[in-house]
Formats: C-alpha cells, sequence, structure tokens
C-alpha cells in the first residue's frame, strides 16, 4: 500500500498574514472559551476575526487544526503569567501574593467562564487524545512551577526538608482548577479564595517553626 503523501508546508508568512492568523486564532479562543469548541463553528469565527473563508483556509485546514493552534496559544499566555508571579516566589508572603493575584483575576471576570485550559480539557480530554496530551504537557508545566516555588521555600528553610514538593503542587494545582469551577458555577470569586486558602494552609502545616517567611 502507498504511503500517504505528505502535505506541502505552508508557505513563510508575512507580517501581515501573520497578523491574520494571529486574528483569527484570537477570535477562535474568546469564542471556545466562552460558548465551548463544539459550539463555535468557522463561520462564528470568520464573523467574528473579519476574514474570509478563503484566509481561514490558507491557514488552517480545518477546524481541528485551529483547536490545536488555541490550545497552543491559551497555555503560552497562561503559563506566561504564572511564570511572572511564581519564578521568584520563595516564602509564604510571595505565596499569598500570587494566592491574591489568582483571586483578583477571578473577581476581574465576577468568576465567568473559569479557567481557559480547564474548560478545554473539560471538553476534548475524552473525545480528542492528541488535544489530551497537549493539555496534560501544559498542566505539568504549571505544576511544575509551582513544585519549584514550594522547592525554593525548603531550600530556604520555610519549609521542612521532609516535603514532597511535587505532591503539594498537584494539590495546589487541583484547589485552583476546583476553584475556578465553583466560581463559575455561583459567579463569585470566593471560593477561588477558600479553596486556595486550604491549599496552602495545608502547606503551611510543614512550615519550620523558627520561619517567619
Amino acid at each position: 500500500m502507498p504511503a500517504p503523501e505528505e502535505q506541502p508546508p505552508r508557505p513563510r508568512l508575512t507580517s501581515r498574514g501573520a497578523a491574520t492568523r494571529a486574528r483569527i486564532v484570537g477570535a477562535a479562543a474568546e469564542l471556545m472559551h466562552v460558548q465551548g469548541v463544539a459550539a463555535t463553528t468557522i463561520d462564528d469565527v470568520l464573523a467574528a476575526s473579519a476574514t474570509s473563508k478563503s484566509q481561514f483556509y490558507q491557514h488552517f485546514d480545518d477546524k481541528t487544526e485551529l483547536v490545536y493552534e488555541v490550545i497552543t496559544v491559551r497555555a503560552d499566555e497562561i503559563l506566561d503569567w504564572q511564570r511572572l508571579r511564581l519564578e521568584k516566589v520563595d516564602s509564604f508572603r510571595g505565596l499569598y501574593q500570587w494566592r491574591d493575584a489568582m483571586v483578583q483575576r477571578c473577581v476581574l471576570r465576577r468568576g465567568l467562564w473559569g479557567c481557559e485550559l480547564g474548560s478545554l480539557a473539560a471538553e476534548l480530554s475524552d473525545t480528542d487524545d492528541r488535544a489530551r496530551a497537549s493539555l496534560n504537557e501544559h498542566f505539568e508545566q504549571w505544576r511544575q512551577m509551582l513544585a519549584e516555588a514550594l522547592e525554593r521555600m525548603r531550600d530556604g528553610g520555610v519549609l521542612s526538608a521532609e516535603i514532597n514538593a511535587s505532591a503539594l503542587a498537584t494539590g495546589l494545582l487541583a484547589a485552583v482548577e476546583g476553584g475556578y469551577l465553583l466560581s463559575q458555577t455561583a459567579h463569585d470569586p470566593r471560593p477561588m479564595q477558600t479553596a486556595l486558602n486550604m491549599a496552602i494552609d495545608h502547606i503551611g502545616s510543614f512550615r519550620v517553626a523558627e520561619s517567619v517567611a
């Protein structure tokens, strides 16, 4: 049986082409976050991005390819935001500042729409294994950032040397996603704050007695 023909690579984008592609992905990301992936049609994206079908198909073979690009772009946005707030955390003060930023982000949206990655994961993980694997990889990067912050706290003598930073980071990320979900259903950011407070209180149980950081 002959091997399937490989698709020729798309030509290098001009600055105008790159701007068009970014506009399509940005519009799709917003629509898919608010109304879901399944409910978002290519026509919706064309209308929201002020582009034509011919422009769309210059950049994407189909909606599925666009969804994968949305996952990547959303993940980059979220991980950049998280990295900026986590990369120097080495104390409880820093951890509380990160918590406050997370809650404030929820406050600004009144808890609406939940986590961009979490929403995509809930809709796609059971139906699209490529999307699931990509989302899992991005969540792992986020969890690793949290683990590294806890490791800095351990190495600085703030937390016990016996902590399992990876497990604590998993619990903290679970609190984030659970907080997003409960705040989304309640249209109230307070569940996010409660979930994060409880997770950080648990981490506090490993605080070295003489540490005040």
